[in-house]
């Protein structure tokens, strides 16, 4: 059975651990890859190694996540994988949080999917082919003391995997969220570093993949991943 031929990805939200391991594996693979970030100066080294494109952009910004796409549009044509690992979280008690604060991590976190999914979902649809991403986190299914912001920004976007893995797939276009259940190791951190207990970016980036070479008669729509030793 002929696999999806995905050419391109963009990877917003784009940083040094996950980020940069999809970066590298999707290079390897033959993709057109364009990195976005606030800050793209922390991406130059990851663009030297593989060859990406950066641009600036800021998720949680409506002109900003339409001027990226009109730029990866100028340059070439749409890309064929998204990926959204965008995030922010706001620690404390839920009586000393502002609401500042809290409005930002939603914004950033769950309104940005939004936007990115909404932008790669107009350009998608017409064709009938490409895949979203979701990066999510163990706070997408168990929200925890302390961490009300992220909660509820990491429970938003798996709603929002669901609700549009149901309303694109018929149309061709495979989403799929990852539940990441558990700390993602550091770069320059071994496994010898934390014995098991922490997630390697690169091992993660291999699920993603997998995700997407999978047939359309078989499709996740979300995967777990822990260490083994991880409790859940």
């Amino acid at each position: 059975m002929a696999l999806p031929p995905y050419r391109s990805a963009l990877i917003v939200g784009a940083g040094h651990g996950l980020s940069a391991s999809l970066t590298r594996l999707l290079a390897r693979e033959g993709l057109s890859v364009t990195v976005a970030a606030r800050d793209t100066t922390k991406l130059d080294s990851l663009c030297k190694e593989t060859g990406a494109r950066a641009i600036r952009c800021d998720a949680q910004e409506e002109a900003q996540v339409v001027r990226l796409f009109d730029e990866v549009d100028r340059v070439g044509s749409s890309r064929d994988v998204v990926i959204y690992n965008a995030s922010a979280r706001k620690r404390g008690p839920v009586v000393e949080l502002l609401p500042g604060d809290v409005r930002r991590a939603l914004q950033i976190t769950a309104f940005g999917a939004f936007l990115v999914a909404q932008e790669a979902a107009r350009r998608m649809v017409p064709k009938g082919f490409g895949a979203i991403l979701f990066t999510g986190a163990s706070a997408s299914v168990k929200g925890y003391a302390k961490s009300a912001a992220f909660a509820m920004g990491k429970f938003a976007v798996r709603g929002l995997a669901q609700s549009l893995a149901r309303e694109l797939s018929p149309q061709g276009i495979h989403v799929a969220h990852f539940v990441i259940d558990g700390v993602i190791r550091p770069p320059g951190l071994t496994e010898n570093d934390r014995a098991d207990s922490t997630l390697d970016p690169d091992a993660i980036a291999s699920t993603y993949l997998n995700i997407l070479r999978q047939p359309r008669s078989a499709w996740t729509w979300e995967v777990e991943l822990r260490p083994w030793v991880e409790p859940f």
